[in-house]
Protein backbone atom coordinates (compact mmCIF):
# COMPACT_ATOMS: atom_id res chain seq x y z
CA UNK A 1 0.00 0.00 0.00
CA UNK A 2 1.10 3.92 -0.11
CA UNK A 3 3.90 4.11 -2.67
CA UNK A 4 5.09 0.96 -2.63
CA UNK A 5 2.25 -2.12 -2.46
CA UNK A 6 4.65 -4.19 -1.03
CA UNK A 7 3.66 -2.74 2.36
CA UNK A 8 0.78 -4.45 4.78
CA UNK A 9 -2.38 -2.25 5.43
CA UNK A 10 -4.56 -3.13 8.19
CA UNK A 11 -7.40 -1.36 8.84
CA UNK A 12 -9.10 -4.00 11.09
CA UNK A 13 -8.15 -2.59 14.58
CA UNK A 14 -11.29 -2.92 16.48
CA UNK A 15 -11.99 -5.76 18.77
CA UNK A 16 -13.86 -8.48 17.90
CA UNK A 17 -14.61 -11.29 20.90
CA UNK A 18 -11.41 -13.35 20.67
CA UNK A 19 -8.98 -11.09 22.88
CA UNK A 20 -11.96 -11.56 26.09
CA UNK A 21 -12.22 -15.34 25.38
CA UNK A 22 -8.41 -15.28 25.95
CA UNK A 23 -8.95 -13.72 29.04
CA UNK A 24 -11.68 -15.80 29.73
CA UNK A 25 -9.21 -18.76 30.26
CA UNK A 26 -6.88 -16.96 32.07
CA UNK A 27 -9.78 -16.38 34.52
CA UNK A 28 -10.46 -19.69 34.93
CA UNK A 29 -7.52 -21.14 35.48
CA UNK A 30 -7.07 -18.62 38.14
CA UNK A 31 -10.83 -20.07 39.15
CA UNK A 32 -9.36 -23.30 39.59
CA UNK A 33 -6.22 -22.52 41.53
CA UNK A 34 -8.27 -20.72 44.12
CA UNK A 35 -10.55 -23.77 43.99
CA UNK A 36 -7.60 -26.41 44.96
CA UNK A 37 -6.42 -23.59 47.55
CA UNK A 38 -9.91 -24.21 49.45
CA UNK A 39 -9.82 -27.85 48.59
CA UNK A 40 -6.84 -28.12 50.40
CA UNK A 41 -7.91 -25.76 53.28
CA UNK A 42 -11.06 -28.15 53.72
CA UNK A 43 -9.13 -31.15 54.11
CA UNK A 44 -6.48 -29.80 56.19
CA UNK A 45 -7.31 -31.59 59.66
CA UNK A 46 -7.74 -34.79 57.59
CA UNK A 47 -5.07 -37.21 59.44
CA UNK A 48 -3.48 -37.65 55.72
CA UNK A 49 -3.54 -33.85 54.64
CA UNK A 50 -3.28 -33.21 51.01
CA UNK A 51 0.61 -32.40 50.70
CA UNK A 52 1.67 -28.72 50.05
CA UNK A 53 4.15 -29.20 47.26
CA UNK A 54 1.54 -31.36 45.21
CA UNK A 55 -0.81 -28.70 45.31
CA UNK A 56 2.38 -26.08 44.24
CA UNK A 57 3.23 -28.61 41.56
CA UNK A 58 -0.53 -28.58 40.05
CA UNK A 59 -0.78 -24.25 40.49
CA UNK A 60 2.37 -23.79 39.03
CA UNK A 61 1.32 -26.29 35.95
CA UNK A 62 -2.20 -23.91 35.68
CA UNK A 63 -0.31 -20.66 35.71
CA UNK A 64 2.16 -22.04 33.36
CA UNK A 65 -0.38 -23.17 31.23
CA UNK A 66 -2.79 -19.95 31.47
CA UNK A 67 1.05 -17.87 30.50
CA UNK A 68 1.59 -20.04 27.38
CA UNK A 69 -1.77 -18.84 26.11
CA UNK A 70 -0.73 -14.95 26.54
CA UNK A 71 1.51 -14.57 22.88
CA UNK A 72 -1.66 -15.88 21.49
CA UNK A 73 -2.80 -12.41 21.62
CA UNK A 74 -0.31 -10.57 23.35
CA UNK A 75 3.44 -10.04 22.20
CA UNK A 76 6.30 -9.21 24.63
CA UNK A 77 5.95 -5.20 23.19
CA UNK A 78 2.40 -5.61 24.23
CA UNK A 79 2.88 -6.74 27.80
CA UNK A 80 5.68 -4.14 28.11
CA UNK A 81 3.23 -0.88 26.80
CA UNK A 82 1.32 -2.01 29.85
CA UNK A 83 4.49 -0.83 32.28
CA UNK A 84 4.75 1.98 30.23
CA UNK A 85 1.32 2.94 30.32
CA UNK A 86 1.04 2.43 34.22
CA UNK A 87 4.26 4.94 34.24
CA UNK A 88 2.97 7.76 32.50
CA UNK A 89 -0.28 7.60 34.12
CA UNK A 90 1.00 8.65 36.71
CA UNK A 91 1.95 12.18 35.02
CA UNK A 92 -1.06 14.58 36.31
CA UNK A 93 -1.43 15.57 32.20
CA UNK A 94 -2.06 12.15 31.41
CA UNK A 95 -4.41 11.05 34.14
CA UNK A 96 -6.63 14.90 33.00
CA UNK A 97 -6.77 13.48 29.66
CA UNK A 98 -7.49 9.83 30.30
CA UNK A 99 -10.80 11.28 31.52
CA UNK A 100 -11.77 12.31 28.11
CA UNK A 101 -10.97 9.07 26.54
CA UNK A 102 -14.33 6.77 25.63
CA UNK A 103 -14.38 3.13 24.97
CA UNK A 104 -17.19 3.17 22.48
CA UNK A 105 -19.18 -0.04 21.98
CA UNK A 106 -21.80 -1.84 19.43
CA UNK A 107 -23.51 -5.12 19.58
CA UNK A 108 -19.98 -7.20 18.95
CA UNK A 109 -17.15 -4.95 18.76
CA UNK A 110 -15.73 -1.74 20.50
CA UNK A 111 -13.19 0.70 20.15
CA UNK A 112 -11.83 4.20 21.10
CA UNK A 113 -13.15 7.74 20.96
CA UNK A 114 -12.70 10.63 22.75
CA UNK A 115 -14.28 14.03 24.00
CA UNK A 116 -13.92 17.20 21.92
CA UNK A 117 -16.31 19.17 24.10
CA UNK A 118 -18.04 19.76 27.35
CA UNK A 119 -20.85 18.57 26.31
CA UNK A 120 -20.27 15.40 25.11
CA UNK A 121 -19.57 15.42 21.11
CA UNK A 122 -17.61 12.65 20.55
CA UNK A 123 -14.33 12.15 18.00
CA UNK A 124 -13.77 8.49 16.60
CA UNK A 125 -13.31 6.36 13.81
CA UNK A 126 -16.28 5.55 10.70
CA UNK A 127 -15.30 2.07 10.92
CA UNK A 128 -15.53 1.93 14.89
CA UNK A 129 -19.57 2.88 14.40
CA UNK A 130 -19.72 0.27 11.21
CA UNK A 131 -22.42 1.96 9.97
CA UNK A 132 -24.56 2.19 13.33
CA UNK A 133 -26.72 5.64 14.13
CA UNK A 134 -26.30 4.37 18.09
CA UNK A 135 -23.82 2.92 20.13
CA UNK A 136 -23.18 3.00 23.74
CA UNK A 137 -20.12 5.23 24.98
CA UNK A 138 -18.31 5.02 28.36
CA UNK A 139 -16.40 7.57 30.41
CA UNK A 140 -14.11 6.41 32.45
CA UNK A 141 -15.71 8.74 35.59
CA UNK A 142 -18.67 9.82 33.71
CA UNK A 143 -20.16 6.44 33.14
CA UNK A 144 -22.58 5.31 30.25
CA UNK A 145 -24.14 6.91 27.52
CA UNK A 146 -25.94 6.36 24.36
CA UNK A 147 -24.45 8.34 21.23
CA UNK A 148 -26.30 9.01 18.28
CA UNK A 149 -24.03 8.78 15.13
CA UNK A 150 -24.14 12.67 13.25
CA UNK A 151 -21.61 12.69 11.39
CA UNK A 152 -19.63 10.37 9.42
CA UNK A 153 -16.84 11.29 6.73
CA UNK A 154 -15.90 7.14 4.85
CA UNK A 155 -13.21 8.69 3.15
CA UNK A 156 -10.97 9.85 5.86
CA UNK A 157 -12.81 7.12 8.23
CA UNK A 158 -14.01 9.88 10.89
CA UNK A 159 -17.07 9.77 12.82
CA UNK A 160 -18.93 11.92 15.43
CA UNK A 161 -21.24 11.12 18.18
CA UNK A 162 -23.51 13.61 20.11
CA UNK A 163 -24.37 12.39 23.58
CA UNK A 164 -26.12 14.23 25.96
CA UNK A 165 -24.04 15.27 28.63
CA UNK A 166 -23.28 18.35 30.72
CA UNK A 167 -20.02 19.37 32.41
CA UNK A 168 -18.23 16.42 30.75
CA UNK A 169 -14.02 16.20 30.51
CA UNK A 170 -12.80 16.97 27.00
CA UNK A 171 -9.76 17.07 25.11
CA UNK A 172 -8.29 20.48 22.98
CA UNK A 173 -7.79 20.07 18.95
CA UNK A 174 -4.79 21.58 17.53
CA UNK A 175 -5.15 23.88 14.45
CA UNK A 176 -3.48 21.92 12.10
CA UNK A 177 -1.15 18.94 12.44
CA UNK A 178 2.28 21.02 12.65
CA UNK A 179 5.44 18.57 13.65
CA UNK A 180 8.86 17.73 13.29
CA UNK A 181 10.44 14.59 12.16
CA UNK A 182 11.03 12.19 15.66
CA UNK A 183 8.27 14.55 17.62
CA UNK A 184 7.41 12.85 20.64
CA UNK A 185 3.16 11.84 21.03
CA UNK A 186 0.90 10.29 23.42
CA UNK A 187 -1.41 7.75 22.14
CA UNK A 188 -4.16 6.93 24.83
CA UNK A 189 -6.97 4.29 23.79
CA UNK A 190 -8.59 0.66 24.78
CA UNK A 191 -6.14 -2.27 23.00
CA UNK A 192 -6.34 -5.87 23.61
CA UNK A 193 -9.63 -5.53 26.00
CA UNK A 194 -7.71 -3.19 28.41
CA UNK A 195 -9.09 0.55 29.10
CA UNK A 196 -7.37 3.85 29.39
CA UNK A 197 -4.15 2.50 28.18
CA UNK A 198 -1.23 5.43 27.72
CA UNK A 199 1.69 5.41 25.61
CA UNK A 200 4.52 7.69 23.65
CA UNK A 201 5.99 7.28 20.68
CA UNK A 202 7.39 9.29 17.91
CA UNK A 203 6.14 10.77 14.43
CA UNK A 204 8.08 9.71 11.06
CA UNK A 205 6.04 11.18 8.21
CA UNK A 206 3.15 11.76 5.96
CA UNK A 207 2.35 8.69 3.49
CA UNK A 208 -0.33 8.35 0.63
CA UNK A 209 -2.23 5.17 1.08
CA UNK A 210 -3.80 3.34 -1.91
CA UNK A 211 -7.70 3.92 -2.70
CA UNK A 212 -6.82 7.45 -0.31
CA UNK A 213 -7.22 10.53 -2.02
CA UNK A 214 -5.45 12.27 1.00
CA UNK A 215 -2.12 11.73 3.05
CA UNK A 216 -2.23 10.43 6.27
CA UNK A 217 0.50 10.42 9.06
CA UNK A 218 2.80 7.68 9.92
CA UNK A 219 3.68 6.72 13.78
CA UNK A 220 6.29 4.67 15.98
CA UNK A 221 3.80 3.65 18.85
CA UNK A 222 2.62 0.86 20.47
CA UNK A 223 -0.47 0.29 18.31
CA UNK A 224 -2.83 -2.82 18.67
CA UNK A 225 -6.82 -3.83 18.05
CA UNK A 226 -8.79 -1.40 19.69
CA UNK A 227 -6.96 1.32 19.07
CA UNK A 228 -8.83 3.00 16.58
CA UNK A 229 -10.21 6.37 17.64
CA UNK A 230 -7.33 6.87 19.41
CA UNK A 231 -6.35 10.47 20.21
CA UNK A 232 -2.73 11.19 19.24
CA UNK A 233 -1.68 14.10 21.59
CA UNK A 234 1.40 16.23 20.88
CA UNK A 235 3.80 17.84 23.90
CA UNK A 236 1.22 21.02 24.09
CA UNK A 237 -1.65 18.85 25.25
CA UNK A 238 -3.00 19.18 21.57
CA UNK A 239 -4.98 16.15 19.61
CA UNK A 240 -2.98 16.49 16.35
CA UNK A 241 -4.36 12.96 14.97
CA UNK A 242 -6.82 10.01 15.26
CA UNK A 243 -5.70 6.87 14.99
CA UNK A 244 -7.13 4.47 12.77
CA UNK A 245 -4.72 1.42 11.06
CA UNK A 246 -1.36 0.26 11.32
CA UNK A 247 1.02 -0.95 8.46
CA UNK A 248 3.98 -2.89 8.07
CA UNK A 249 6.00 -0.67 6.69
CA UNK A 250 9.35 -1.80 4.27
CA UNK A 251 11.60 0.67 5.83
CA UNK A 252 9.97 1.64 9.13
CA UNK A 253 8.34 -1.53 10.45
CA UNK A 254 5.06 -1.70 11.95
CA UNK A 255 3.82 1.80 12.83
CA UNK A 256 -0.04 3.36 13.37
CA UNK A 257 -1.56 5.59 10.81
CA UNK A 258 -3.42 8.36 11.67
CA UNK A 259 -5.54 10.72 9.90
CA UNK A 260 -4.65 14.55 10.60
CA UNK A 261 -6.56 16.56 12.67
CA UNK A 262 -6.81 19.17 9.92
CA UNK A 263 -9.46 17.17 7.90
CA UNK A 264 -11.93 17.08 10.56
CA UNK A 265 -11.19 20.48 10.90
CA UNK A 266 -11.51 21.12 7.80
CA UNK A 267 -15.18 19.60 7.18
CA UNK A 268 -16.30 21.76 10.25
CA UNK A 269 -15.97 24.54 8.40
Amino acid sequence: MGSKDRNKFDEDLFEDLDDEQMHDLVLEAQKEISAKEQQRKSSSKAKRPFPKWVFWLIAMAMVFNAIALIPQTFSIPAIDFLITSAKLSTQDDIKEYKKAVVVIATEDSRGTGFSISSDGTILTNDHVIDGKETVTVSFPNDGLFTAEVVMTDPSIDLAVLETKGENLPYLHLAERTKFVSNEPIQVIGNPLQFQGIANEGTIIDYIKLENWEKEVMMVKAPIYRGNSGSPIINQNGQVIGIVFATLDHEEYGKVGLFVPIDYFNESNH
